[in-house]
């Protein structure tokens, strides 16, 4: 069985952001008890930034804004970071091996497929990869946004069959547990709707971009690669081998789709942000998801928001419901000025597509 294994920056700092040797090492041992298993397993872990504030000057009150700073810190604490898990994975047994991963490699094919090549050649090799997002040469517009979402996208790289992640509460519940005392552990979820969204809804912590919001979406984005998910308690006791055997209680658990979409797609689907909204008629709708075409300008009503092209929109039916989301090929502007209009009739310097049917991916409901 493959399996990654994310732990985010509050799991793995103190309260002054410095490494927390104890909980590296618990997760290096449990790895290497998973591996003398036979299950081969990638971690995803946060805290290079954290860990990285100390030694320039700041902590998690006074962490800088300036992106360059935030950057200088992830170069500095990548270091400390990646030797820490070296060192503890070296106790086990195992060879650590870093990687780290911008946004376009999982988006153009080739640098997918190098991505792929080489967590698989590590993982035959029985070496131990960890990951990180690359921040410190991270463009701010194109990023994976938190680590979370970058593990559900290694998940379905490297076609894993479980994803755990693992974060200072005991999994998701039926309401904050900091505020109500009765909420309880969701034990199981096989569809994430709206509903849940709303309950888990907020940010992360001071020390981290992630919180239970974008857990729940990486679970989404899993569980539409094929990929079963697990949220957790890091510091449980043999929390990664009871996620993996199935435990009932370790954290939530997220079913698998039987039907997997395409990496790109996922991508697309859900870890891009909306920077708009194409509201389209009934039969551009049909068009795109019975016949699986393009979006053209004649089936579009009007555009909400302003975008460049290259942009990632919703697509909207004229009844206000979300069924899509693309990569449009034109920006709202020209989108406003020609929409309901023919190829024959906008200018010849526009692409006949909006949105090209590659581009273009139905949200599952």
């Amino acid at each position: 069985m493959k399996v990654v294994a994310k732990i985010g920056s509050s799991s793995l700092t103190t309260v002054t952001g410095e490494i927390e040797h104890r909980a590296v090492a618990k997760i290096c041992a449990e790895v290497a008890e998973l591996n003398s298993l036979g299950h081969k397993t990638v971690v995803v872990t946060s805290a290079a930034v954290s860990a990285g504030l100390a030694p320039l000057g700041y902590n998690a009150a006074n962490r800088p804004k300036e992106a360059e700073k935030l950057r200088a810190a992830s170069a500095v604490g990548q270091i400390a970071l990646m030797a820490t898990y070296k060192g503890h994975l070296a106790s086990n047994g195992l060879t650590a091996g870093q990687v780290l991963l911008a946004p376009t490699d999982m988006w153009y094919r080739n640098r997918y497929l190098k991505s792929r090549g080489t967590l698989q050649a590590l993982l035959e090799a029985g070496v131990v990869p960890v990951i990180n997002e690359n921040d410190a040469v991270a463009d701010d517009e194109i990023r994976f946004g938190d680590n979370d979402r970058l593990a559900a996208l290694v998940a379905h790289l490297i076609d894993a069959d479980r994803l755990v992640l693992l974060t200072d509460t005991a999994g998701v519940f039926t309401a904050d547990p900091r505020h109500d005392e009765n909420a309880s552990l969701i034990e199981e979820v096989i569809e994430i709707d709206q509903h849940l969204e709303r309950v888990v809804g907020g940010p992360g912590s001071s020390l981290g971009r992630g919180g239970m919001a974008s857990k729940l979406a990486a679970a989404k984005i899993a569980a539409w690669s094929g990929v079963e998910t697990t949220i957790a308690q890091s510091d449980r006791p043999n929390v990664l081998l009871d996620a993996v055997s199935g435990e009932p209680g370790v954290g939530t658990v997220f079913r698998a789709h039987k039907q997997r979409l395409p990496a790109r797609k996922l991508w697309i689907a859900f870890a891009l942000p909306a920077s708009g909204r194409i509201i389209v008629d009934g039969g551009a709708r049909r068009a795109i998801e019975n016949e699986r075409r393009s979006l053209l300008a004649a089936g579009i009503i009007k555009a909400d928001g302003e975008f460049p092209a290259d942009a990632a929109v919703e697509v909207f039916d004229e009844r206000g419901n979300l069924f899509a989301k693309g990569l449009t090929r034109w920006d709202s502007q020209q989108i406003g000025a020609h929409a309901g209009s023919t190829s024959d009739v906008f200018p010849s310097d526009l692409p006949e597509e909006v949105i090209h049917r590659d581009d273009l991916v139905m949200l599952p409901s």
